[in-house]
């Protein structure tokens, strides 16, 4: 129980030591006898999920509920002598854990996978915790997959790289997703793994010396100019993100400059804006190369500035300049926010709640169409995103692929419902024109409601404006057929009436 509690960077107050003693206790005894496929004893497995959570997010019943998670499923224990032992919230964690583990993703073609998807993210929009414990569980299973039979190896690697790491990624935990990502991909893809990891290794061989004398000019030009940080690192690709990557440059490792980056910690924001001016001031900057995600985060909350420079012997570098907060943030993601205080007061863990977390609520329950919900969950969950712009500087965050009907319908659903036209960077537009990342929008209102037609819903990609244009699509082909049938009553001639309209 003392090297559980040491490998976790925590300081617990002595109830809440006792309390996690408590259900380490429990889970030990209740787990008896049991053993694992690698032969070890079944307890090591949820202590080792708790560790892994701990990293992140040491939140006394969330771990408590980690050590306990399969009590009810493979004791036999019912979930109210939990509730008794330990309260309320660690039984509905607990509980919330074990119906995720009744879902079974193993291929889209499986007529429960939507199904099943939906349960995943209903239980990942009520608490997000629940799924914290899940990717901590799954986490510990993929770093100890060895010992299963190969093929369920696979299936579980493929469910961990489809599913699970986009999930740890939207939660903007990176180094849970990047080591989900590699441990599935050694898996699912093998020769890929064995190719992409001899091209890491050579670049990393040829392009080591330059980048630590990259390291040290950097490091003088920032004292030399009085700019203030905490340190100066480097930062290996991991092998799957390289991987893609040689796939979009169609594998050209030449063109990825960011095999290994240099990372600028600074004290404030303000530093990081100072750091960027001197390293651009001292080594040219690559046209085109600048992203500012401070400013700008991304959807997962990500902060950083990225710029690529060239060194004075025409080597190119890509630096990555952050404060201590916001790097904490890219490596906990959603749960780093616990750790920080505001007035004194600690967040609550119930309120760790990213902005896509709430729109993931909001159309659980408007889309029922299986495959409506999984096209749904492709496009608004798991896509890449960009952000787009209104006039006024608003930032809107799309999924690659967005159109102009999808920034319209973003901004406010009335805009869509009057939109005549479109401005984009200030040239007029289609409305089913594909947006890019940057590009600013101007929608052009008409004085009535617009008519939308089929198209508009062809053209669409984003759940909200889907459902927002088959609603209208809905409502007035009620109104037509409603028509008809009185012009019937009337003894109209049909003929007569589609020609005057």
């Amino acid at each position: 129980m003392k090297d559980f509690l040491k490998s976790i960077p925590h300081n617990f107050r002595p109830e809440e030591q006792a309390f996690l003693a408590k259900a380490f206790a429990f889970a030990q005894k209740a787990h008896e006898g049991q053993k694992r496929k690698n032969g070890e004893d079944y307890i090591t497995h949820p202590v080792g999920a708790a560790i892994i959570l701990g990293q992140i997010f040491p939140d006394i019943d969330a771990l408590a509920a980690t050590l306990l998670h399969d009590v009810p499923e493979d004791t036999g224990l019912p979930l109210e002598k939990l509730k008794k032992e330990f309260g309320q919230d660690v039984a509905d964690l607990v509980d919330g854990v074990t119906q995720l583990g009744h879902v079974r993703l193993k291929n889209s073609t499986d007529k429960f996978y939507v199904e099943n998807l939906r349960k995943l993210f209903i239980a990942t929009s009520q608490d997000v915790r629940v799924i914290l414990i899940k990717l901590a569980d799954r986490l510990h299973n993929m770093r100890t997959i060895g010992f299963i039979p190969p093929e369920k190896r696979k299936k579980v690697a493929k469910e961990t790289l489809e599913i699970y790491a986009p999930i740890a990624g939207r939660l903007g935990i990176g180094s849970w997703k990047d080591e989900l990502e590699d441990l599935s991909f050694e898996i699912v893809y093998p020769k890929d793994f064995l190719q992409t990891k001899k091209i890491l290794e050579d670049e990393l061989h040829s392009r080591s010396e330059g980048m630590k004398e990259m390291q040290k000019k950097l490091s003088t030009a920032l004292h030399l100019e009085g700019i203030k940080y905490e340190e100066i690192t480097g930062r290996v690709k991991r092998l799957y993100s390289l991987f893609n990557k040689l796939k979009k440059y169609e594998g050209d490792v030449k063109k990825i400059y960011d095999i290994i980056a240099l990372r600028v910690i600074t004290k404030s924001t303000a530093d990081c804006y100072a750091a960027l001016g001197i390293i651009h001031k001292h080594f040219q900057p690559v046209p085109g190369r600048i992203k500012d995600f401070i400013a700008t985060p991304k959807p997962n909350g990500y902060q950083s500035i990225h710029t690529t420079v060239f060194d004075n012997e025409g080597g190119v570098f890509e630096i990555q300049i952050r404060t201590d907060l916001m790097h904490e943030e890219a490596e906990r993601g959603i749960a780093a926010h616990w750790f920080y205080t505001e007035e004194g007061k600690q967040s609550s863990p119930r309120s760790l709640e990213a902005p896509w977390i709430k729109e993931l609520r909001s159309w659980q329950e408007e889309i029922t169409n299986p495959d409506e919900y999984l096209e749904s969950l492709k496009i608004d969950f798991f896509r890449d995103r960009i952000f787009v712009f209104t006039p006024k500087g608003d930032i809107k965050d799309l999924p690659v692929g967005a159109t102009v009907i999808d920034f319209a319908f973003a901004v406010h659903s009335d805009l869509g419902y009057f939109m005549m036209g479109a401005k984009v960077n200030g040239k007029m537009a289609k409305i089913t024109d594909t947006l890019n990342q940057g590009d600013v929008v101007e929608i052009i209102k008409s004085k009535k409601p617009v008519t939308i037609s089929h198209d508009w819903l062809k053209a669409a990609k984003t759940s909200n404006a889907r459902g927002k244009v088959r609603h209208y699509i809905n409502e007035h082909s009620k109104g037509i057929i409603q028509r008809v049938k009185e012009l019937k009553l009337q003894d109209f001639s049909l003929p007569k009436f589609f020609r005057k309209k």
